[in-house]
């Protein structure tokens, strides 16, 4: 019975904490939307299911090795090109290269870590929710960036909310070391991560394609030079 029990727990999806409260309203609401009249349970079933669907936590094997910058959230790769970096990053005023990550709201909404090195500091920017897949939601919507200090320079990453979205949450605090895959937030319900990254890298990906967070790798250190590399 044991055994059985835990092939059950390895099948299942873990459901990351933030998720509890949503899930157990939702719950209730069914239940009492039952009581009031049967069929609106099972709308209130699904609202359910789904809160519990999107709030799963899956585990990941992230690729490892030198220079690599790992997918920050599952979802569509939408832009890819020079961009100047959010003032409130701090990292200088030239245009970096960015690759931007949208959700939508059928996309696991954990935030990762691109790449291991330590968090040298977190600025929270209150703003609009336009559709995060527009370019100027980078400068008008509510974000959360962090600058993470690589083994290759500076990285900044950025959590967008977007039209649905209106609650950013963040894990990790300033001087805390990261490894390159690890969990340090989510967005709550649907909206954009922008990677922006120091001069030597280059990127490994193509706007339209799918990311997976935590394995899918966006850029690598002295790619642009290495013609053995190879985008599939």
């Amino acid at each position: 019975m044991d055994s059985v029990l835990k092939s059950i727990r390895a099948s299942l999806v873990p459901i990351h904490r933030e998720g509890y409260p949503f899930i157990a309203i939702l719950a209730f609401l069914a239940l009492f939307l039952g009581w009031l009249w049967g069929p609106l349970f099972w709308i209130g079933l699904i609202a359910t299911a789904w809160c519990i669907y999107f709030f799963r936590d899956p585990p990941r094997v992230t690729p490892l090795g030198p220079g690599l910058v790992i997918s920050p959230a599952d979802g569509r790769v939408s832009q890819v090109g020079l961009a100047l970096p959010p003032p409130e990053l701090e990292l200088g005023p030239l245009p970096r290269m960015r690759i931007s990550v949208f959700m939508n709201v059928f996309n696991c909404h954990i935030n990762r870590a691109p790449v291991s090195g330590r968090v040298r500091k977190i600025a929270y920017k209150p703003g609009r929710f336009l559709n995060a897949e527009l370019d100027k939601a980078s400068e008008d919507n509510e974000r959360n960036g962090l600058v993470i200090e690589g083994e290759h320079g500076t990285v900044g990453v950025v959590q967008i909310a977007g039209l649905v979205a209106r609650r950013i949450v963040c894990f990790s605090r300033e001087s805390e070391v990261l490894s390159a895959g690890q969990r340090f937030g989510l967005i709550r319900f649907g909206s954009r991560l922008d990677v922006y990254l120091p001069e030597g890298y280059a990127p490994l990906v193509a706007e339209g394609q799918i990311a997976v967070g935590g394995e899918t790798v966006l850029a690598r250190f002295g790619a642009a030079a290495d013609r053995t590399v190879r985008v599939d």
